[in-house]
């Protein structure tokens, strides 16, 4: 099929950043992108070659959208899978497949495909209601500490808690839940699989990832992550067999905990181009948004090894700041070796949102990480 300067159409549901760093791409392409979205104020809708306005989660708005395209795919993992599935048997080619969709969308029902796919994972119990954890610590089945994560609609550290006390499980949503095995880990890792239709596949470095303590978001990528070779294979080899094992099509980025005895556990996956990722646009030979667009549409995989080391750090709105976005000491930042920040056009700030990234490249990864440090204390992002 002829994709470029064609009539080719290419859907993406979601309008968000990841859409807007994979529209970079079509239009270096020149491939035709058709982008829906529930927000005027979409990211995507300045870059897209048409903007559609429309619930995610709505059924027809999502078929309606689909039959209009030729490849459908997602920046986001909360849309009508019903629908995607109807695509699906009306010849629409939608990747990630509605099967594999369905299967992460629930936390619940990914953790029972791990176990069912002999893939590690830390044990849990799954839960219908909030209440039912209550009764569960009362005779005994269940004992602090555990991570209570939300089985539907958890984002960016949102639907995940530690809880060590009764207290802890105050004003949690009242649906379906899982406990967790709170893993004392030394490392959060993630690895990057790229999948074709045809099967090919291809893995980025493996990425340590630290984590802000209050907002449970990632603070820092670190690419290549320091760790041995030895283990850097394991947790290669463990996200190949969780992309096969959902014979997965796109981006399949893979968050893992490294235990204190150098095992690897997956903690959750997420089917398109994620945070963990970001730092490919500047220090990979093919950046992940790329590599998405290369793998949907069956095209040759991209070289995935790095031309430098990188470090992201993420952009997130400062407590205390709500309205109209202003990015303080940016241009002492820009003055700073390898250091280039993506804006990602959101107009309005609110704590902790995700508002951008920077990417710190330096052939020492030692030095990335403090560059990296002075970023994050240097710029600002709060209102007017």
């Amino acid at each position: 099929m002829n994709y470029f300067s064609s009539n080719f159409k290419l859907g993406i549901l979601g309008g968000g950043q990841l859409g807007k760093m994979l529209l970079y791409n079509t239009r270096k392409f020149d491939i035709y992108t058709k982008v829906l979205d529930p927000s005027n104020e979409a990211p995507c809708k300045i870059a897209s070659d048409e903007f559609q306005l429309g619930d995610l989660m709505n059924y027809d708005a999502v078929y309606n959208f689909g039959k209009q395209v030729d490849v459908l795919t997602i920046e986001i993992e909360n849309v009508n899978v019903d629908a995607l599935e109807d695509l699906e048997k009306e010849g629409v080619l939608v990747y990630p497949a509605s099967k594999t969709l369905r299967t992460i969308q629930n936390k619940a029902k990914q953790k029972l495909f791990y176990v069912d796919n002999n893939l590690p994972t830390a044990p849990f119990t799954r839960f219908a209601y909030l209440s039912e954890i209550e009764d569960a610590i009362t005779n005994g089945g269940l004992e602090f500490p555990f991570v209570w994560k939300a089985a539907q609609f958890g984002y960016d550290g949102n639907g995940v808690k530690v809880v060590r006390k009764l207290a802890d499980l105050e004003n949690l949503p009242k649906g379906e839940c899982i406990a967790e095995d709170l893993v004392p880990f030394k490392n959060e890792l993630a690895v990057i699989v790229a999948r074709s239709p045809s099967g090919d596949s291809k893995t980025y470095p493996v990425v340590e990832m630290e984590f802000h303590p209050e907002a449970n978001q990632v603070e820092y990528v670190i690419c290549p992550a320091r760790i041995s070779d030895e283990l850097a294979k394991k947790a290669t080899d463990v996200a190949l067999a969780v992309s096969k094992s959902f014979e997965h099509v796109g981006l399949l980025a893979v968050e893992m905990f490294q235990t204190q005895d150098d095992e690897i556990l997956i903690n959750e996956v997420a089917p398109r181009p994620h945070n963990s990722g970001h730092q490919t646009i500047e220090a990979s030979y093919t950046s992940q948004f790329e590599q998405h667009i290369r793998a949907i549409l069956d095209l040759p995989l991209g070289r995935t090894d790095s031309k430098v080391g990188g470090v992201m750090v993420n952009l997130v709105g400062a407590e205390g700041y709500t309205g109209n976005v202003v990015y303080k000491h940016i241009e002492d930042i820009m003055n700073m070796n390898g250091v280039t920040p993506h804006i990602y056009g959101k107009k309005q700030t609110r704590p902790f949102r995700k508002m951008g990234h920077v990417t710190i490249v330096n052939e020492d990864l030692g030095e990335a990480r403090r560059i990296a440090q002075e970023v994050k204390q240097s710029i600002k992002v709060i209102s007017k």
